[in-house]
């Protein structure tokens, strides 16, 4: 960044975050000019983004609570290094009005939202109370806390789960990513799954308070980019699609959200501005809302942050997101191409896809798969963007999110963009561990995904069934493997050891986790 620009100039950022977030990030500060502190623990001091950066730092051991969680160590890092600004990334401490308050002590940037807004929308019920306020529809459900100490105050939250509509969800106030969060259909499992959820949430967050909200079926989550700064400028960016979740997480997400008139996409965009100005957003933002087969947008939440899914909007926008959260930090108001874009992006002309590539097995409900990584060949071409924090011998460490790797693709059109992305993820190689590839690859030849017609939150739970799946699999192999004349494959055809000379068996086995898509092990 040059010297004269802004009033508070960043030349040095630590990055309070690990992985793929971390590599984006100190790209980004590379091409402004700026240097990056890797703040990293003793599981990540060898980890691609730790290398990648000018400078780093050790913050402790593996735990993230004894490191990537702790304020006072990441301050006392910024101030060691002689950082000027942090940059939380997403998750971590990113939402912490701790962090932001710590920066403000010792005279550091906080890349992101004050510690007022934050101290407003990290809390979910702060966050509804102000968009009822500024008349912003919300999802029906309480606006206190439930209170489940006592029989008549779990009594009292089965009367408010009644007059709310079977199912609800119990939500957390903290925090998110599906922590803290139950669906339930009827009364006598409500006291459970508060139980269960405000005990995960106070783990995951060190806040157990957990609210109502109905449960809507069939919706989908759509939600909106946006960015502020301390002059009071607030846009929206675009909408993205995010409804092909597990478990409440996130799965795949594209932007434009398919099926919006431009007059319904100014509408949705007035009312996340509209949230956004009620608490003096800076910096950058995401609104999201849940649509529901009516067509109504009612509000969810604003994470104030980046979100993981930021790139698919970049790519649609061609802004650069994290080059603006660091103009905003230095003090300068939203740049020209950032309005254009904003007065555009009622229109979009274009398509994009982001899927998250995890180590995970999708047939035992995707259960985290950690390991080191045997192969990696990431996809390449026009309107192919892969944003990872791994590579050949990296370990993905049990004590993380397992996130490997953001497969993002750009075409004219939603059509070209799927054909583009299935042919991003056949030439997607990873070895060593399970990952989320044949969940994708499956995903994309599913009417209901394809045609963009029938998305929901629910499209995941509705459709996948993994033991069908691998079944038809294991049958396919045996018909192989029952031929004494089965071809074996040829050697670019799998990465790996191939069987023993003379293993015809074993070769038809081998072929066949290649040939059939749904193989559990890419």
């Amino acid at each position: 960044m040059a010297p004269d620009a802004g009033h508070r100039p960043i030349k040095r950022v630590l990055i309070a975050n690990r992985g793929e977030i971390a590599v984006r990030i100190i790209r980004a500060c590379r091409e402004l000019g700026i240097e990056s502190v890797a703040a990293y623990s003793d599981a990540d001091a060898a980890a691609v983004h730790t290398l990648a950066a000018d400078h780093r730092v050790r913050i402790g051991p593996a735990p993230p609570t004894e490191s990537y969680l702790r304020v006072e160590a990441i301050v006392a890092a910024a101030t060691e290094t002689g950082a000027q600004a942090i940059h939380p990334g997403y998750g971590f401490l990113s939402e912490r009005a701790e962090l932001a308050e710590a920066c403000q002590a010792a005279g550091i940037v906080f890349v992101g939202p004050t510690p007022q807004t934050l101290s407003a929308l990290g809390d979910k019920l702060a966050a509804r109370a102000a968009a009822a306020r500024a008349g912003v529809p919300i999802v029906p459900g309480t606006m206190q806390p439930a209170a489940i100490g006592s029989a008549e105050e779990r009594e009292e939250v089965v009367r408010q789960a009644e007059r709310i509509g079977w199912p609800v969800l119990v939500k957390a106030a903290a925090g998110g990513g599906g922590r803290g969060m139950r669906r339930v259909d009827a009364a006598a499992d409500l006291a459970g799954a508060l139980s269960s959820a405000a005990r995960e949430a106070a783990a995951a967050f060190g806040n157990g308070q957990v609210y109502l909200e109905r449960f809507v079926e069939r919706g989908r989550h759509v939600e909106v980019q946006l960015l502020g700064d301390e002059h009071g400028s607030i846009v929206a960016l675009g909408d993205r699609d995010c409804s092909i979740q597990r478990r409440h997480q996130k799965l795949v997400e594209e932007a434009p959200a398919p099926g919006l008139t431009p007059d319904r996409r100014t509408e949705l965009h007035a009312l996340a501005v509209t949230v956004a100005a009620t608490v003096g957003l800076r910096n950058a933002a995401t609104a999201e809302f849940l649509l529901t087969p009516d067509g109504e947008f009612w509000f969810l939440e604003v994470n104030a942050r980046l979100q993981v899914e930021h790139g698919v909007t970049e790519l649609l926008t061609d802004i650069d997101l994290v080059h603006e959260q660091l103009r905003i930090a230095a003090g300068e108001p939203l740049s020209d191409r950032v309005l254009a874009a904003a007065a555009a992006a009622a229109r979009p002309t274009r398509h994009a896809f982001e899927v998250r590539l995890s180590a995970e097995d999708p047939a035992t409900d995707f259960a985290p798969a950690p390991g080191r990584i045997g192969r990696w060949r990431a996809p390449a071409g026009p309107g192919v963007r892969v944003d990872s924090g791994v590579g050949e011998g990296s370990e993905v460490s049990p004590d993380y999110d397992p996130l490997l790797a953001k497969l993002m693709v750009l075409a004219a059109d939603r059509p070209a963009a799927l054909a583009r992305l299935g042919r991003a993820l056949g030439e997607f190689e990873i070895g060593g561990v399970q990952t989320t590839l044949p969940f994708h690859r499956w995903l994309l030849h599913q009417p209901a995904f394809a045609s963009g017609e029938d998305l929901s939150t629910d499209l995941v739970a509705r459709l996948w069934d993994p033991a069908s799946l691998v079944s038809r699999a294991a049958l396919r192999a045996a018909e192989l493997a029952a031929k004494a004349d089965a071809e074996r494959p040829p050697p670019s055809a799998v990465a790996g050891t191939r069987p023993p000379a003379g293993d015809d068996a074993a070769s038809a086995w081998w072929a066949a986790g290649i040939s059939v898509a749904t193989e559990r092990q890419p």
